[in-house]
């Protein structure tokens, strides 16, 4: 648990700034482009920064609170949809293949035994956690080893030359859990963090908010978020929060999805808030309470798209304005070097 975050630099801001200003445009006309553009360089103190080797890594793992009926699916689905990932068939399969982005997927807790053929790389803890109605999801143990097993993942893509990356997520009954990790982490009522997840209807929301409250309920522990992981985690959204605090140690840039994914990056931040730094936060999820998680974050979503879908969906369709960020600030030209003539802004701002 012991990450060494740096605060991104400021050394290079003013030089940034002043090679975004001076592409042959008017100042701010790129909008959220020059914002990105500007983060990204910072994090990779670059003044041409560059994605190299990108990554969506899709963790895995089943809930037992799936059991009590809080999804629209079965937990089955989980495992089945592991498959769809292997054949190439899902959206995040479509999406990361058409922009050209490494697709991985992690077995932090999946019920099912895959074969190794398969090229699922295999983290598992257990065979899903445990029904937090009942007690705790995973133990102490389990959760820190969910840390561990993110962050060496990371470490590995990272050693492949990769310094960009986005997280998706496949686990029915997550959406729950992060409704939980929310509440309790954010200080936010429950019945605001409680959404239609797969699709439940008005009755299937109401009777899962009723099952998250009674669980709440029961939970004696504190608000540290090593405890509300272990009480109501999956093991996929412990894994991502380990991954997320190793790259960031490792001046990554990360892409963030939606509702999950951001439940598992709001742990990590009240672990080592440095983390968010490294953050671009790609979409405004149409799971209700999204929007209060990244509110909470103070983040703003370059995206507002209608998406729900996770797996890294969101992340994926955001990915081509993160790239014509880099590739604007690489390689549009100057004033000078078109021979256009500065407005007097510019040379003020020099």
């Amino acid at each position: 648990m012991d990450f060494k975050i740096s605060s991104i630099s400021t050394a290079l801001d003013h030089k940034l700034w002043n090679k975004i200003n001076s592409k042959t445009k008017p100042i701010g006309s790129l909008g959220i482009l020059e914002k990105i553009a500007f983060q990204i360089g910072k994090i990779q103190e670059n003044l041409t920064p560059e994605i190299k080797n990108p990554n969506v890594i899709v963790f895995a793992g089943d809930h037992g609170i799936a059991d009590d009926g809080v999804s629209f699916y079965p937990k089955s689905v989980s495992y089945e949809m592991l498959y769809n990932y292997m054949q190439g068939g899902a959206a995040i399969n479509v999406f990361s293949r058409q922009h050209g982005v490494n697709f991985k997927v992690v077995d932090a807790g999946i019920d099912h035994d895959f074969d190794p053929s398969l090229n699922i790389i295999n983290k598992k803890i257990a065979y899903g956690t445990k029904n937090y109605r009942l007690g705790p999801a995973m133990t102490k143990e389990q959760c820190l080893q969910g840390f561990k097993s993110g962050a060496e993942v990371i470490e590995t893509i990272q050693k492949e030359g990769c310094n960009f990356l986005a997280f998706g997520e496949k686990g029915i009954g997550n959406t729950s859990s992060a409704a939980l990790i929310l509440s309790l982490l954010a200080d936010i009522n429950l019945e605001e963090c409680v959404g239609r997840g797969t699709g439940l209807n008005n009755d299937g929301v109401k009777s899962k908010f009723d099952l998250l409250n009674e669980a709440l309920h029961k939970y004696n522990g504190g608000k540290d978020p090593i405890e509300v992981l272990t009480q109501f985690g999956g093991f996929e959204i412990v894994m991502i929060s380990g991954a997320m605090l190793k790259a960031a140690e490792l001046k990554m840039t990360m892409l963030i999805d939606g509702f999950i994914i951001t439940s598992a990056l709001l742990a990590a931040s009240k672990i080592n808030p440095k983390v968010l730094e490294y953050c671009l936060f790609a979409h405004k999820s149409n799971e209700q309470a999204h929007i209060k998680m990244l509110n909470y974050l103070n983040a703003t979503p370059i995206l507002d798209i209608g998406m729900r879908l996770g797996e890294g969906t969101g992340a994926m369709v955001c990915y081509p304005i993160i790239k014509s960020a880099i590739q604007f600030i690489n390689e549009m030209a100057s004033f000078q070097e078109a021979g256009v003539s500065e407005s007097e802004e510019i040379e003020t701002i020099r």
